[in-house]
């Protein structure tokens, strides 16, 4: 890994994250320790590290973990995202933590600046101990909300949804009081196995999770591999300059259409004991959402040819994440049945943002006023075609941005779980004119500086317990 790292290459570069993964694992398997490290932490630690595979995030027990400090990504990297989704406070790009920390260290972390205090004074301890049980009070009173609508204080309703990576997030969602799943991610459901899941097994999962959350929706996102999501035994060791921007998502199922049948059957199957809706990611033109439902039909007649059930109707929508997507909303908008912003590379691609690189963080802007215009002109397309549109990226589960996108139109949110009550709490302090007029306003403002300044000040004025989360 080190002459990796050293490579003038940057695709090379990029891979000295996968090749410390299959040392780690390789080591694991020969020491007969076959578990990650973070498994054996104890409880209240504070995991301090130079990097994180999202392995090993994904197996950490949040009953234990209170905390985590991150030498290498961005707030917007997948390891960020994945402890977010735990609801553990993660601070990440810090450069040289691990070496500034001593197991045993005490470390404070505030997820919401960015900041790591090691071995803080008991002023310092004191000064914490307070903010934390003022939020606590804060939560518990969020959670009050469970059962009660999304919907502004003059009845403009909108669906409230969770984002989930496996069945076992389901206990967390229902629990919480969303209005169904907004995205099923199932890449994951084939990343933490070491075999492709078969047609039966794809299907047993969706249909778990479409019984459970029925007779609200459950959106299911086909395959989005590629990129940094790989699946150990597909061929997928291919060299890319730019893998983001390569062979991954919708691309790389359609150039996969037996991996990619297999699932829509599995779908289609699952469809008829829940509210299921498909999504197909990274659509960037047309050719690609009439290809996708070329193979979805052809799926439908297998099913038919064996006389399986499946939900004729089924809708199904497109993931607008591509500049070039959103610029052909009203174009796309007429073969598909909604749509739904993945905002975290929607901004990526718009702003040319690397936005797992630490030292170009600083550029990701959900508010830049290029990204506002594309949510607008893809939420635009909507209601000539009699569709609609909704928000799964990190964008939607900012408390603070969802007045500016109810104003923009946005009729969905979905959310990772532990965001669901302070984004309701959001929808439910505001009026739909206070947010429509801080749309207009946002979508003249001259910086990126006066929008987040035009959202926070009417946050402080209709709900300001939710700076005491956030800030």
């Amino acid at each position: 890994s080190q002459a990796l790292s050293k490579a003038t290459d940057e695709y090379l570069r990029e891979r000295v994250a996968d090749v410390n993964d299959i040392t780690r694992r390789i080591k694991a398997n020969l020491t007969g320790d076959a578990e990650s490290p973070v498994a054996f932490v104890k409880a209240g630690s504070v995991i301090v590290a130079h990097d994180m595979l999202p392995s090993e995030i994904v197996s950490i027990d949040r009953t234990k973990v209170v905390g985590i400090a991150i030498d290498s990504g961005s707030p917007t990297s997948h390891a960020a995202i994945l402890a977010g989704k735990l609801g553990i406070p993660t601070v990440v790009g810090l450069n040289n933590i691990s070496a500034a920390v001593r197991s045993g260290d005490q470390v404070l972390i505030d997820g919401n600046k960015g900041l790591v205090i090691i071995r803080p004074l008991q002023e310092r301890l004191d000064q914490y101990k307070k903010i934390a049980e003022a939020r606590k009070q804060v939560a518990a009173g969020l959670k009050l909300l469970k059962d009660l609508p999304a919907e502004t204080k003059d009845g403009y309703r909108v669906m409230l949804s969770a984002n989930i990576e496996q069945v076992n997030d389901l206990d967390a969602v229902l629990a919480s009081g969303a209005d169904g799943i907004g995205l099923f991610r199932t890449e994951y459901f084939f990343m933490t196995r070491s075999d492709i899941p078969t047609e039966e097994e794809q299907f047993e999962a969706y249909r778990e999770v479409a019984e459970r959350v029925s007779p609200s929706a459950t959106i299911i996102r086909t395959l989005d591999l590629g990129g940094d999501k790989f699946i150990s035994k597909l061929d997928m060791s291919w060299k890319e300059s730019n893998p983001f921007m390569g062979w991954r998502a919708i691309r790389f199922c359609l150039a996969q259409p037996d991996l990619f049948r297999t699932q829509l059957r599995a779908i289609l199957r699952a469809s008829v004991f829940g509210n299921i809706k498909i999504m197909y990611p990274m659509i960037s033109n047309v050719d690609e959402i009439v290809r996708a439902n070329l193979i979805l039909e052809n799926a439908k007649k297998e099913l038919l040819e064996r006389g399986v059930p499946f939900d004729p109707k089924m809708e199904v929508g497109a993931m607008i994440e591509v500049p070039s997507a959103a610029m052909v909303a009203d174009t796309l908008a007429s073969y598909v049945d909604f749509f739904s912003l993945g905002t975290n590379d929607l901004v990526q691609y718009t702003l040319a943002i690397d936005r797992g690189n630490e030292r170009v963080a600083y550029l990701y802007e959900p508010t830049h006023l290029a990204v506002l215009r594309l949510i607008k002109s893809t939420v635009d397309a909507g209601p000539k075609h009699g569709i609609w549109t909704g928000i799964c990226g990190g964008m939607g589960g900012d408390p603070m941005l969802v007045p500016l996108l109810i104003g923009l139109g946005i009729n969905e949110f979905s959310v990772n779980p532990p965001l669901l009550p302070v984004v309701k709490d959001a929808i439910r302090s505001i009026t739909y004119s206070d947010a429509r007029d801080i749309a207009e306003a946002a979508l003249y403002a001259p910086s990126v500086a006066d929008i987040q300044d035009l959202s926070r000040r009417l946050t402080e004025q209709v709900a300001p317990e939710i700076l005491e989360l956030v800030d």
